[in-house]
């Protein structure tokens, strides 16, 4: 699969993304640790995917990053901030992290949808939240059903919404968990070419992701998780050509 913007790059804004840096991180459910001393460094304006089979712990990496389950050690620095030590409501006005499920508000329009944590978070007039809305909803393609409820989207409409909903907060970094996996497959080629783009406009992005030939073309470092650890990293030309443990190498055999 080709991945293409579906608008030219030079058409939509450009992001300027903060470092962030994992670093020992340990999580946990009750006694059973799921993630276990995971270092990972993502640079401005970079993407990195993660990729591993079910249950690796790559969700819930996400969430500790975001501080959705807390992590039991460890430390996540986001720019020169201690990430752990920020308030979450703050974390996540600088962290956007979009689901496997679109999580809108039935009642509400798209526009709605988008505008609706700009008034409530920054606290924004609704003529200049609505404003704001427009303006990431055309940049993930969907002026035109601004005015429509999720009911009357696709799945993948919902998830620009969604991602137009994270982009309008101007996060630093944008978190992706599986956005692709609730999609019907036809809907899933228009939700990548997506974020590809904003890989393109120079947002850092963290994408766990079981789409691999989305993490060899668009991400600039490849993580493979397995049992809660980092298994290996390295460019997508290591990660898929020259695989260096056996682990690896027999998960690869088993998606491509």
């Amino acid at each position: 699969m080709t991945y293409t913007s579906p608008l030219p790059v030079t058409e939509g804004r450009f992001y300027e993304g903060s470092r962030l840096q994992i670093d020992n991180l340990v999580m946990a459910y009750g006694d059973v640790d799921v993630i276990r001393d995971v270092s990972i460094a993502v640079e401005p304006g970079t993407t990195t995917c993660i990729i591993g089979p079910s249950g690796s712990g790559k969700s819930t990496l996400l969430r500790g990053v975001n501080r959705l389950h807390e992590p039991k050690a460890g430390s996540v620095a986001l720019a020169d901030d201690d990430a752990l030590a920020l308030k979450p409501d703050l974390l996540r006005r600088r962290v956007g992290l979009v689901f496997q499920h679109f999580n809108l508000f039935p009642d509400h329009t798209a526009l709605e949808n988008v505008a609706l944590a700009l008034r409530n978070v920054k606290k924004m007039s609704k003529g200049e939240s609505r404003r704001i809305a427009l303006a990431r909803l055309t940049e993930v393609g969907l002026a035109e059903r601004a005015d429509h409820r999720p009911r009357d989207l696709s799945g993948g409409q919902q998830q620009r919404v969604a991602i137009a909903r994270a982009l309008a907060m101007e996060p630093e970094v944008m978190l992706f968990d599986e956005a692709t996996s609730a999609l019907d497959p036809e809907l899933v080629k228009g939700v990548l070419n997506l974020m590809a783009e904003l890989a393109q406009r120079g947002m850092t992005m963290l994408v766990v992701t079981h789409e691999m030939g989305f993490a060899r073309k668009v991400a600039d470092q490849v993580v493979f998780m397995d049992e809660g650890r980092v298994v290996e990293a390295g460019t997508p030309d290591e990660i898929f050509d020259a695989p260096k443990s056996d682990r690896l190498r027999l998960f690869l055999s088993e998606v491509l």
